[in-house]
C-alpha cells in the first residue's frame, strides 16, 4: 500500500512573523499554494492511490472560499486518489465550516468527531477530527482494530505524549495506549517538526507542509510511505536493494526504509529559515556592526535570523540595527550577548551593588524561562550604579 502523508498546510494564515517586511506575507502565501500544488502534481505523476491530511489545512478564523476552491480543483486532478481529511485545531469540522458546508469533490472523505472506519480489500482507514479549537475528551482506547489481517492505519490530528499544560488542550495522545491499539501506521498531524527519521513506533509526524517561522527549521515538505504487511525474506532483499540505489535515484530526498514500512521526503518548501550567530566581542561601534552584517554572504531562498553573541563593547537597539541592514531576507536580529561583568563576583560584594545583583540572580533561579529579560535588567541596573 503506498499513501502520501501531509499535514499542517495553514492555508490563508496571515503569516505574522513576515509582516514587518513589505510584501514577504503575500509572496509566502503564493509560496506555500505552489508547494501544494506540487504537491498533487507529484500524486497525480506517481499515481499514487492515497492522500492522507492530518489537520490544519487550512485557517478557519481567516480561510477564503476561493482558496477551498481552489484546493479542491486540485483535488479533481486526481481523481483516481482516495483523500481523507482529519480536522485539526484549526481547521476543526464545525457547523459553519467549509468542510461541512462546501461541496467537496467526490473522492475526499472528510473525518468529523465520531470514529470512522473506512474498508478497503488489504487496508482498513480509521479517522477521528477535531469539533473545536480544543479536544481534551477524546478517548484513543475506543478505537478496536476489526482485522488485524489488514494494514491498518490511523489518521488524527493531536499532541503525542504531551506534556505541557497547553499541548494537552490538542487531543494528547499516549505512545503506549497507541502501540496496545496495534497500527500499524498512524499518520499524525499537529506539530511542525517531522519525526520520521528517528520514529521507533510508526507514529509518524511529517511536519508542516511549509515553515512558518525561526521555530521550525530546516527541510518540509511531504511523505510518500509505502506499507507491506508481509515482511518476507523477499521484502527484506527488495527493501536492501532499494537502499543501495538511494544516491542513483533520490539525491533531493531522504528515503527511510525500516521494517515492512519505506518512508520517502518529498521536500516541496522552496525557502529554509536559518539562524546565523555573528560573535561582536571585537566590535567597538554600532557602525562597525552594522558594516559586519551587511558583509554577510546569504542565500536569497532563505529567510535569516542574525543572533548576536559574545560580550558586546557597545549599547545594542536590534530596532535600530535593522533600520539599516541591506538584504531584505534578514528578518530578525536577536542580542544574546553578555555585558562586561563578572556577575558572580558582583553578587559577592558586601554593597548596594553586590545585593541587587544578588537578588536578581535569584530571580533567573526562580524563573529561566525569562533569563534574557533578566540579564537584561541586570545590565541597566549596574549602568546606574556606575553613572
Amino acid at each position: 500500500m503506498r499513501f502520501i502523508h501531509m499535514a499542517d498546510v495553514h492555508f490563508d494564515t496571515p503569516f505574522t512573523v513576515l509582516g514587518g517586511k513589505k510584501d514577504f506575507a503575500d509572496i509566502r502565501r503564493l509560496e506555500q499554494r505552489q508547494a501544494f500544488k506540487q504537491g498533487i502534481e507529484y500524486i497525480q505523476k506517481e499515481k499514487i492511490p492515497f492522500l492522507f491530511i492530518a489537520g490544519d489545512l487550512y485557517e478557519q478564523k481567516y480561510i477564503r472560499e476561493s482558496t477551498i476552491e481552489y484546493i479542491n480543483n486540485l483535488f479533481k486532478e486526481i481523481p483516481e486518489t482516495k483523500i481523507f481529511i482529519a480536522p485539526g485545531n484549526h481547521d476543526p469540522f464545525l457547523n459553519n465550516s467549509f468542510y461541512n458546508n462546501f461541496n467537496w469533490n467526490k473522492n475526499v472523505t472528510i473525518f468529523n468527531q465520531e470514529i470512522k472506519i473506512i474498508e478497503f480489500e488489504d487496508v482498513d482507514i480509521y479517522g477521528f477530527g477535531f469539533s473545536d479549537f480544543y479536544c481534551t475528551d477524546f478517548d484513543i482506547n475506543k478505537i478496536k482494530i476489526k482485522n488485524k489481517e489488514k494494514i491498518n492505519i490511523l489518521i488524527i490530528h493531536g499532541s503525542l505524549d504531551a506534556s505541557k499544560t497547553l499541548e494537552m488542550q490538542y487531543n494528547p495522545i499516549k505512545t503506549n495506549e497507541l502501540k496496545n491499539i496495534g497500527f500499524d501506521y498512524v499518520a499524525l498531524g499537529h506539530i511542525h517538526k517531522a519525526n520520521f527519521e528517528n520514529n521507533e513506533n510508526n507514529f509518524i509526524y511529517p511536519g508542516s507542509l511549509i515553515s512558518f517561522g525561526f521555530d521550525e527549521l530546516g527541510e518540509h515538505g511531504i511523505i510518500d510511505v509505502e506499507i507491506n504487511k508481509n515482511n518476507s525474506e523477499k521484502n527484506k532483499i527488495n527493501n536492501l536493494k532499494i537502499k543501495n540505489n538511494l544516491e542513483e535515484n533520490n539525491l533531493n530526498n531522504k528515503k527511510i526504509i525500516k521494517n515492512n514500512i519505506k518512508i520517502n521526503f518529498i521536500k516541496l518548501d522552496n525557502r529554509i529559515f536559518e539562524e546565523k550567530n555573528i560573535n561582536i566581542s571585537e566590535i567597538n561601534s554600532e557602525e562597525e556592526l552594522i558594516e559586519k552584517i551587511n558583509e554577510i554572504k546569504l542565500e536569497k531562498n532563505k529567510f535569516y535570523k542574525i543572533i548576536l553573541i559574545g560580550q558586546k563593547n557597545i549599547e545594542i537597539s536590534t530596532t535600530r540595527l535593522c533600520k539599516f541592514i541591506r538584504d531584505e531576507n534578514i528578518l530578525k536580529i536577536k542580542d544574546k550577548t553578555e555585558i562586561k561583568y563578572n556577575i558572580d563576583n558582583l553578587a559577592k560584594q558586601n554593597n548596594l551593588k553586590g545585593l541587587f545583583v544578588k537578588k536578581m540572580l535569584e530571580k533567573v533561579n526562580e524563573d529561566n524561562s525569562n533569563i534574557d529579560e533578566i540579564k537584561k535588567s541586570i545590565e541597566i541596573g549596574l549602568k546606574a550604579f556606575d553613572q
